[in-house]
């Protein structure tokens, strides 16, 4: 029995749509991942019940962050995005976490500079509080083992495909080193996910087979991580799969292959999503299904699965309300290049062969 909510809502749901197309549903995944790093932080004493927690959010992992406090006696304190909507900001007081949220604004990429700029200000008021830094402590890979597991269970790893939006890169990358690794004891990333203290939730194996998993990033125009901060999308950056900084837990050289896809797109994925499989899920994941059929499409003998982080409802009015505009996903196929200099709307897909990272997103 769960001894707390946020448990609850931390454990996905994986559903077979299609022959060889799962999808890994999750309430709100970032759950998964501050709640294990909450714990890490206690069980090693960086941190004590009733220290107050600090990071900047646009959206969902303000409200994972304030689970996982709750759930263990902790202050949350959030400096949010401009995006971050009524529902979320009265549940976020409900739960007894201060918000600071940014004023209006159009450009996204401002918006995420001024959260970071905001931070180091609390930090210099309060340095007894804990940044918690989701985008670059790799603290935030761990709670993403038991996930891998599951996965590994349910579908194997034999010529499976995970598809996701990077964001912050804890999630996908996590996901694909637990997976990728025969033992189930992933080695951390450059900043040392090893070297958290975690306890491996499988025994070194030396007779197992090499896992086959291919990891396809999902990104928006106008991202700076894998290099198409030159472009720009007229309807939104993508909150929350992209980045105007660089994010230290994204590591690069998983990435097999990349997708840019638009807003006017990844609507289109959602509407379909819903409509034909009844799955009610945020605009990142219509972004996530539309390259997942499309790679299910080019090699129809893997087993693809795609990550869908939270539910649909604070997209009704931005997304869903406007189903009458989706395109037919049979009308939309993305434009294969060879580099960031051919990106192009609403759909650019480039192979990236695990290549290390660019020095703009070091």
């Amino acid at each position: 029995m769960d001894q707390h909510i946020a448990e609850a809502i931390g454990r996905p749901d994986l559903i077979r749509l299609d022959d060889r197309l799962v999808c890994l549903r999750f309430e709100t995944m970032k759950v998964v991942s501050a709640l294990a790093a909450v714990r890490h932080l206690l069980d090693t004493g960086v941190v004590r019940r009733g220290d107050t927690l600090l990071d900047s959010s646009s959206g969902i992992y303000a409200y994972a962050l304030a689970l996982a406090c709750h759930r263990h006696g902790m202050h949350c304190h959030v400096v949010g995005s401009t995006t971050v909507d009524r529902t979320l900001r009265t549940q976020l007081a409900v739960l007894g976490a201060t918000l600071e949220q940014m004023e209006p604004c159009d450009d996204l990429k401002l918006d995420q500079k001024r959260r970071v700029e905001r931070i180091h200000e609390i930090l210099a008021a309060h340095p007894e509080y804990h940044w918690m830094r989701q985008y670059h402590d790799d603290i935030h890979y761990l709670g993403y083992r038991a996930v891998a597991d599951r996965i590994r269970e349910e579908t194997g790893t034999d010529r499976l495909t995970v598809v996701g939006g990077v964001g912050s890169g804890a999630s996908t990358g996590a996901l694909t080193r637990y997976l990728r690794d025969a033992s189930g004891d992933a080695p951390g990333n450059a900043s040392g996910a090893a070297s958290t203290g975690a306890a491996p939730t499988s025994a070194p194996s030396t007779c197992a087979a090499p896992a086959d998993v291919e990891l396809v990033g999902v990104q928006p125009y106008g991202s700076l991580t894998f290099g198409a901060q030159h472009t720009s999308d007229p309807e939104i950056i993508i909150a929350g799969i992209g980045s105007s900084i660089p994010f230290g837990n994204v590591s690069h050289e998983l990435y097999d292959t990349l997708h840019w896809i638009s807003f006017d797109a990844a609507l289109s994925g959602a509407v379909d999503l819903l409509r034909r499989h009844a799955v009610f899920a945020g605009l990142s994941t219509g972004a996530a299904y539309l390259a997942a059929r499309h790679e299910h499409d080019r090699d129809p003998e893997r087993t693809v699965l795609f990550i869908a982080p939270d539910t649909g409802h604070r997209y009704t009015d931005t997304v869903y309300t406007r189903h009458r505009e989706a395109t037919p996903l049979a009308h939309l196929a993305p434009r294969d290049i060879a580099d960031q200099t051919e990106l192009a709307l609403p759909w650019s897909r480039m192979p990236w062969n695990r290549t290390p990272t660019p020095p703009l997103a070091a």
